[in-house]
């Protein structure tokens, strides 16, 4: 799974297209297209932008290798000029990308293609593919994070991923997202970040007794000692060995410097407590209370909401499959021809549902804060030549109901472009940070939110205006539609 070659990685109907232009080369112009997406999963109030790096590890390998010529061949729908052109093809465009760890809001772009329209239509599938899954599980463990009110959150939801590559990359976007480590070791070896874990009830079963089970875990991991109390009785076996074994070991001077119990069944409110005052009682005041069992952000809240002692958190199938919102829905779309005269003009698509409709031209992202509380006050999509001076007041409009306005006062706003450019005719131009950089920078995104819009339920919606030249443009090019 390492600097494989995904060049095929893609969808059928992009290489048949991608013939068409070639057999037809007055239509390869240059292109722009927007991958975007149109609803926050799991209806949340933002999502979170991750997979930027392995959509550049993609660019960059992309070529057609002498086995995948020969494949193409032996489908009988490709001709040997086009196969001939394909090997010794590369991209030869420019990327623009809202970094990983960003807040993001629907209908804005988040990566932006402007190459040859073969090449541009070739990369459609394989980053889709990409950011639709790494996103959504980004956006998933942050909004797990988020319920959990600053515990840890722990990602080990590897048996469950749909596929390696579904566990090893929703395991990077879960730490992108909050999480503080994952249990997927090669994870841990491909992008350097923590990995945790415990044991099985297994392990203790393997043993004559719970005791002894746990008192070899104990002396074998004595500085990282969780453990797994609910395999026969939790109150009544569990916790009570787990103490015994922890009064040994400060009595032996082995300092307790992370240890604790595990609860993996069971009513896990009732049993924390209960738990918690055995152990404060026995003096082990500082001992974690870690918990998992199909865990999500909404039985998380409910369990803090009832007072559960429990300061750690294992979420695995719900998190690393996003199980009840399991698709992104990122679209990839044209929204620019470029002429003759090297002028790109704005396209647009249609569609009986206006969210469906799409914004033209060659468009750039300015995020806009208040000013006293550093919050995000709404993104303005613009076209790339328009700038905006923070000393003057700045008129924002909804596109859907545009009679909804809004006036921002000169000097009390800040303004800040969110896309950067990854590629720059052909060549990578950008150095995608480590994990838990990128995890630390998603931390702050994250704070630029307001209370309102991180809640889990019925958030308030973060507004992705338009430039009214940029407005102006799309109501242009409808009426012209229309009256064709």
């Amino acid at each position: 799974m390492d600097r494989q070659n995904l060049t095929l990685l893609t969808d059928l109907y992009e290489l048949t297209m991608m013939q068409g232009y070639f057999k037809n080369k007055a239509q390869n112009e240059t292109v722009i297209f927007d991958a975007f997406y149109r609803n926050n999963p799991c209806g949340g109030g933002y999502a979170i932008s991750a997979g930027l790096e392995q959509v550049i590890q993609y660019i960059k390998e992309l070529h057609f290798s002498e086995e995948d010529i020969a494949y193409l061949s032996s489908l009988g729908i490709f001709e040997p000029d086009f196969l001939d052109y394909l090997k010794d093809f590369r991209f030869s465009g420019d990327i623009y990308a809202i970094p990983e760890g960003t807040v993001i809001f629907p209908r804005e772009p988040i990566v932006k293609v402007i190459a040859p329209i073969m090449e541009a239509q070739l990369v459609e599938t394989a980053i889709l593919n990409i950011i639709n899954h790494q996103s959504l599980i980004a956006t998933k463990a942050a909004r797990v994070c988020y319920a959990a009110k600053g515990d840890g959150i722990m990602e080990f939801g590897l048996r469950r991923a749909q596929g390696p590559d579904a566990g090893i990359y929703g395991a990077r976007a879960a730490m992108i997202g909050g999480c503080i480590g994952t249990s997927n070791v090669l994870c841990g070896q491909l992008f350097d970040v923590p990995v945790k874990g415990t044991h099985a009830h297994s392990w203790i079963m393997s043993f004559p007794d719970e005791y002894t089970a746990f008192k070899t875990y104990a002396d074998m991991y004595p500085n990282a000692c969780i453990l797994l109390v609910d395999t026969y009785d939790t109150l009544k076996s569990g916790v009570p060995n787990a103490i015994r074994v922890f009064t040994e070991m400060r009595s032996a001077g082995i300092p307790l410097t992370f240890y604790g119990i595990r609860l993996d069944s069971g009513d896990l409110a009732y049993l924390s407590k209960k738990a918690r005052k055995m152990l404060d009682d026995a003096g082990f005041t500082d001992a974690v209370i870690s918990a998992s069992n199909d865990l999500d952000e909404y039985l998380i809240d409910s369990l803090k909401t009832q007072g559960a002692a429990i300061t750690s958190w294992g979420v695995g199938t719900n998190l690393i499959t996003s199980k009840d919102n399991p698709a992104f829905g990122g679209v990839y779309k044209l929204a620019a021809i470029m002429d003759k005269d090297g002028r790109f003009v704005p396209k647009i698509k249609l569609s009986e549902n206006t969210e469906k409709v799409t914004n033209p031209g060659n468009k750039k992202i300015y995020r806009i804060y208040d000013k006293d509380t550093g919050k995000i006050k709404a993104d303005l999509i613009c076209l790339v030549d328009e700038e905006y001076r923070e000393s003057e007041d700045l008129l924002l409009f909804d596109p859907l109901e545009p009679w909804k306005k809004t006036k921002l006062k000169g000097n009390t706003y800040t303004l800040r472009p969110i896309m950067e450019k990854i590629f720059e005719k052909g060549q990578c131009c950008y150095t995608s940070p480590k994990v838990m950089d990128i995890r630390a920078y998603c931390q702050k995104e994250l704070d630029t939110l307001w209370d309102e819009t991180k809640r889990l339920v019925n958030p308030h919606e973060v507004y992705v205006d338009l430039s009214q030249r940029l407005y102006d443009i799309k109501i242009d090019l409808l009426e012209e539609v229309s009256e064709k």
